[in-house]
């Protein structure tokens, strides 16, 4: 008995050795609850569950690139682009404002089905850059980045985007059960079932095992019979595919969409990884650690909001944390070497 108490014990201080930034933020967190009413209220917890979803999977999309030793810059100015495409084709046949105003009024399932397949386009530009024409992934997803940008201010005419069919906002932005304020909000089922199938992925397919070598050793990996160019390329085209799904739900969630949706959440989806163990050195990230670094990045953002914290002064504070993410990682990696 006494020896699974110390086992126990020894992991407890694991845990909190290994991940430090989660357990401060929790500790504040209960700080903050005991200070504050309505910090742990379940208005708080769903608005908090609704933000993470869209933020994981962002974040699960990042991870691929960021285990094979990449990053995609991208990522928040192709959820504004897939914002601004669902956003104007989810728009009310009778909305005075409507943006195109030639275009049938659209099913938001086959809304659903374009944004997606855009979004696997782009992904598959990326891949094709930094495995084709060999292309370092920071450079080559800093400009799509600025490209991609430019194509959502041109078909927006950089406008704001409103009037959306009641369907589509209802739907993202519904929940089950009204017990006692408690209520579960659909974008939770959203991120149980994109999470369990990164997670199968990650752990039981071919192409999880094959992109953790490359991570590992990319020349290894090659070596021992891996296609790398077609692994990034995959990798590059789900992420795609996760920005355009996160861009559709945050224009219903937000009730409206610009060319600026999405702007800087490339930056907060790297962070939760890192935060969640995803290292940057590469071939080292799981779901479950991604899924608490975000979960405890967006627990931040309402610590710094209930506190009364100047907005301003949160791109401080999560810019502060990033960068010790990341220090932080980066002492792992130089400690097992």
């Amino acid at each position: 008995m006494e020896a699974k108490n110390q086992s126990a014990s020894k992991k407890v201080i694991k845990f909190i050795t290994g991940n430090p930034i989660v357990f401060l933020l929790l500790i504040a967190a209960i700080v903050v609850g005991i200070m504050k009413d309505n910090f742990f209220s379940w208005a708080n917890v769903g608005n908090l569950v609704s933000n993470t979803t869209v933020r994981f999977l962002i974040a699960l999309g990042v991870s691929g690139c960021l285990i094979t030793k990449g990053t995609d810059l991208s990522a928040g100015r192709q959820v504004g682009f897939a914002s601004v495409v669902a956003g104007i084709l989810c728009q009310r046949g009778d909305y005075t404002g409507r943006l195109w105003k030639w275009a049938p009024e659209m099913n938001i399932g086959l809304v659903f089905l374009i944004v997606v397949a855009l979004g696997l386009v782009w992904g598959f530009i990326n891949g094709l850059i930094v495995t084709k024409l060999h292309v370092p992934p920071f450079i080559a997803t800093l400009g799509t980045q600025t490209i991609i940008y430019g194509i959502s201010l041109v078909i927006s005419d950089a406008q704001p985007i409103g009037g959306f069919q009641k369907i589509y906002t209802s739907l993202i932005n519904g929940r089950i059960g009204e017990v006692r304020n408690f209520h579960v909000p659909y974008l939770f089922f959203v991120a149980l079932v994109f999470g369990l199938l990164f997670w199968f992925i990650y752990n039981k397919m071919r192409h999880g095992k094959y992109m953790y070598a490359i991570g590992g050793n990319e020349v290894a990996a090659e070596v021992s019979g891996v296609n790398t160019t077609r692994t990034l390329i995959r990798i590059y085209t789900t992420a795609g595919v996760m920005y355009a799904i996160a861009g559709y739900l945050l224009a219903a969630k937000s009730g409206g969409a610009s060319a600026s949706l999405g702007q800087g959440y490339e930056l907060e989806a790297i962070a939760g990884c890192t935060i969640g163990g995803v290292s940057t050195t590469g071939g080292i990230g799981t779901v479950p650690g991604i899924l608490v670094g975000v979960l405890v990045f967006e627990l931040l953002k309402i610590i710094l909001q209930f506190l009364g914290v100047n907005p301003y002064y949160n791109y401080v504070v999560q810019g502060l944390v990033i960068v010790l993410a990341v220090s932080l990682d980066i002492r792992k990696y130089i400690a097992k070497k």
